[in-house]
């Protein structure tokens, strides 16, 4: 195995209190397998390796990306560096051959069946950490925690994390069993986590961990309007921000953006992710986006960024964005914690 210099790769954080150490910016690994239109298997691994070179080392899936092909797909990798990297999957959003489906699975039962799923995909004994990925308010939170917290006392799951949960959620959770980390959508155009989740995971010590950062691309100036320019396999033709009248309005707002990259010889996706990690600061908590791609270039770019600090002044210009985007983030918004606010 190659050894890697220090000096060349990311800062290291702790996931959650006592947990291990982990880049700063971590790696969603969704799209190498399906969402965002055609996949290159040969970019996508050599995606993962240059992100474990610069430091990445959380490496982030789910079981229902691609139906359990992603984990798949991430075996081999995961295999090869197994004691260099912290693999973290979910369980809880279920899919069957209706490919509009999708059904939401907490209880007791569903999670016993999804960890052994994973486990054996994934071809590894234990999951570093292994989150509910979406909440069913219909099941109580002190069954669900409560069946991951059995995995964890058997050796399956090292540490627990939740996504799109509330603050309220994440401190019932908490209550039942330790939470390392909380994953919700975080970003320059995403910021409602902030009502009550992110200082409810100051407050426990949880990591929180921003899916997103980049709007989806969005943020990077990628795409103008995604009905017209995407194509007809990617999700995000689908989503209400990024088409019609909602896509020229937000462009519009990616100005500030456009204005501080400039100013710091740096590209908009590089701005938006230093925005991110600069709400451990503003919030005194761990921030480890994952930000999603399948080039390594890209994946250098974002890396780069964790090395830029945006002065008081240009957070002032950025922070108007967020109220000004039309569109929720999905057509059907009952699955976020959004609904859950109260």
């Amino acid at each position: 195995m190659t050894e890697r210099k220090r000096t060349e790769r990311i800062e290291q954080v702790e996931l959650g209190g006592g947990g291990p150490l982990v880049g700063v910016q971590g790696l969603g690994c969704m799209g190498m397998s399906e969402y965002y239109g055609k996949t290159d298997e040969a970019a996508a691994r050599e995606t993962l390796d240059a992100a474990l070179d610069a430091g990445v080392t959380l490496f982030d899936t789910a079981d229902v990306y691609g139906r359990g092909a992603n984990e798949e797909f991430l075996a081999p990798f995961v295999a090869a560096h197994r004691d260099e990297i912290t693999l973290a999957t979910k369980f809880g959003i279920e899919r069957n051959d209706d490919p509009h489906y999708r059904g939401i699975r907490n209880e007791r039962a569903y999670i016993r069946r999804a960890v052994e799923d994973s486990l054996r995909r994934l071809g590894v004994d234990v999951i570093d950490l292994y989150y509910m990925h979406r909440r069913d308010p219909a099941v109580p939170l002190a069954e669900s925690v409560g069946t991951m917290a059995e995995l964890v006392a058997e050796g399956k799951v090292r540490r627990l994390g939740l996504s799109e949960v509330t603050g309220a959620e994440l401190r019932e959770a908490y209550a039942v069993h330790p939470i390392a980390a909380l994953q919700s959508e975080w970003s320059l155009f995403s910021r409602d986590v902030e009502r009550s989740a992110v200082g409810a995971a100051a407050e426990l010590g949880v990591a929180f961990v921003p899916y997103s950062p980049l709007g989806r691309g969005f943020l990077t100036g990628a795409f103008a309007d995604a009905v017209a320019e995407l194509s007809e396999g990617d999700f995000r033709r689908h989503q209400p921000r990024f088409s019609g009248d909602n896509a020229k309005a937000n462009a519009a707002l990616l100005a500030p953006i456009r204005e501080v990259a400039e100013a710091h010889g740096a590209s908009p996706a590089q701005i938006a992710l230093a925005w991110v990690q600069q709400r451990a600061g503003v919030h005194g908590l761990t921030v480890i986006p994952i930000p999603g791609t399948r080039r390594p270039g890209r994946v250098r770019e974002n890396t780069a960024a964790t090395g830029i600090t945006l002065t008081g002044a240009e957070l002032a210009l950025l922070e108007p964005i967020a109220a000004g985007v039309a569109g929720d983030r999905y057509p059907d918004m009952t699955f976020t914690s959004v609904v859950r606010e109260g």
